[in-house]
């Protein structure tokens, strides 16, 4: 399991949001990038160095500092696109390989190389943004019912990660609540909604809706 790719925004102007603008176009970059948790009182930080966060009402912050895809998800659409699709193409900041991220546990922590620590948080939703982006009509129920969303992550440990990093699964969590499951159950799915309150490293917004589901 290895990083292919470390991925940083290159802004550009969002004719798809409010926002004007937006770092979904991510682009890898040569040599280490630092990696450091967010300020909680900067809306829309990033936990890369040198990231964008376009639109810091719905992104950003400690719960969505890094965002991970696999390559092997980005090969299966090129297969169905027919056409080649390079890292950072879904706007992630880490391209993965031989990591399953999407089932992956809300709390598991993966090292990345020698110190970064980072702990899956929650999945990716998509929006207009990412549909504009991929020019792509009805993007947002395929993906959605596709449910491949990409795992966000916290940073418990900085440090700095740079492509071909080994990763390495240090932790994870008795319970059976994946990355998959919870995007089920915040999109398609609501009735699966109190099962992730056993996550206790679900973002506070999850677990309030859980728990209003749970209580229905």
């Amino acid at each position: 399991m290895d990083i292919v790719s470390v991925n940083i925004a290159r802004p550009r102007p969002n004719p798809w949001k409010e926002a004007r603008t937006t770092g979904i176009d991510k682009r890898p970059v040569d040599g280490p990038v630092a990696v450091s948790a967010p300020d909680p009182d900067t809306p829309g930080a990033a936990g890369l160095a040198g990231d964008l966060i376009g639109d810091v009402r719905n992104h950003g912050g400690p719960d969505q500092a890094v965002y991970a895809y696999a390559r092997e998800d980005l090969d299966a659409r090129a297969g169905e696109w027919g056409m080649p699709l390079a890292h950072g193409t879904f706007g992630e900041n880490l391209t993965t390989r031989g990591l399953d991220v999407n089932g992956a546990r809300i709390g598991e922590r993966w090292r990345i190389g020698a110190d970064v620590v980072l702990e899956v948080s929650c999945p990716r939703i998509p929006c207009g943004t990412f549909q504009g982006w991929l020019e792509r009509d009805g993007w947002i129920k395929r993906f959605t019912r596709d449910s491949r969303p990409g795992a966000y992550l916290r940073v418990v440990t900085a440090g700095q990660v740079r492509a071909g990093d080994p990763v390495r699964i240090e932790h994870r969590p008795r319970h059976d609540v994946t990355v998959a499951l919870v995007f089920r159950a915040v999109t398609l799915e609501p009735e699966l909604l109190p099962r992730l309150l056993v996550a206790d490293a679900l973002p506070e917004d999850i677990r309030e809706a859980a728990h209003r589901r749970a209580r229905a």
